[in-house]
């Protein structure tokens, strides 16, 4: 039977690296995942090269092979990639085994799309079952020393805002005081593509202070110019301030404790 001619819609880049720098930018990738999905290229990128991928130490300032494109539809590069691909799941946890397979997957059927290749070597590489998570939620009286530990003020409000607001780590993360607004007790965050949302908080209650401390009219909160990470400055915090829902009387640290949002928190791990 007559085959159909697959035509190019661009002219092939000239290495593998070049067509990872295309496929990023022109397959629809958010900037904040640029970059977990150049890492898992590159990661492939050795593989493809018919070699490990380094891990560990030995990844720091290592180089990734330079070979054209093309050279992915080599016909003994799936038996070379199964062996490469289990070694490595043996080495890695299987959620990174398992991201590193999709990223590739969804590059090589745009590199399909684009004709610069015609298959794709990953099929049979099967993904690895992820063991479940058997992380048990703290209990009530575990979440109220959670609140009297000696942390920063700005760490608390987080926690808090966690469990309160039943939000994303990432997403209150990326919440600055003017994103607030305590007197319709929301936040606005913007999601991925650039659209807007709201993370909603209860209303303030008595229940969300120690009994032994009324809920503060108007509490400071650090100021934080542009997302986590940055100078804090609680002296100097401008316009809108969060509800007394969102910030426990008190200071503290926490290492290793994460409480989820809404729920009783979890042990992180």
């Amino acid at each position: 039977m007559p085959r159909a001619w697959v035509v190019p819609l661009s002219a092939p880049p000239a290495s593998y690296t070049a067509a990872v720098e295309r496929s990023l930018t022109g397959a629809g990738i958010a900037k904040s995942s640029s970059r977990i999905y150049r890492i898992s290229l590159t990661t492939w990128g050795w593989m493809f090269a018919g070699e490990a991928a380094p891990t560990g130490r030995a990844r720091r300032g290592a180089k990734p092979p330079i070979f054209p494109v093309a050279a992915i539809d080599d016909p003994v590069l799936p038996d070379v990639l199964a062996e490469l691909a289990a070694a490595r799941a043996d080495e890695m946890d299987a959620d990174t085994v398992n991201r590193e397979l999709s990223i590739v997957r969804k590059a090589l059927g745009w590199w399909q799309r684009q004709g610069w290749i015609e298959g794709d070597p990953t099929i049979g590489i099967e993904r690895r079952p992820v063991p479940p998570d058997r992380t048990k939620a703290l209990a009530e009286n575990q979440i109220a020393a959670l609140w009297r530990l000696d942390v920063a003020l700005r760490e608390k409000t987080f926690w808090k805002m966690l469990y309160e607001s039943a939000a994303r780590a990432d997403e209150v993360l990326c919440l600055n005081v003017e994103d607030l607004y305590p007197q319709d007790k929301r936040g606005k965050i913007t999601a991925k593509g650039g659209a807007t949302e709201w993370i909603h908080l209860p209303s303030g209650t008595p229940s969300s202070c120690p009994p032994d401390r009324p809920p503060h009219p108007r509490p400071p909160v650090p100021h934080r110019l542009q997302g986590p990470g940055r100078d804090t400055d609680a002296g100097h915090v401008p316009g809108d301030r969060p509800g007394e829902a969102l910030l426990p009387a008190g200071r503290g640290d926490l290492r290793g404790v994460h409480p989820v949002a809404g729920q009783p928190a979890g042990l992180a791990r």
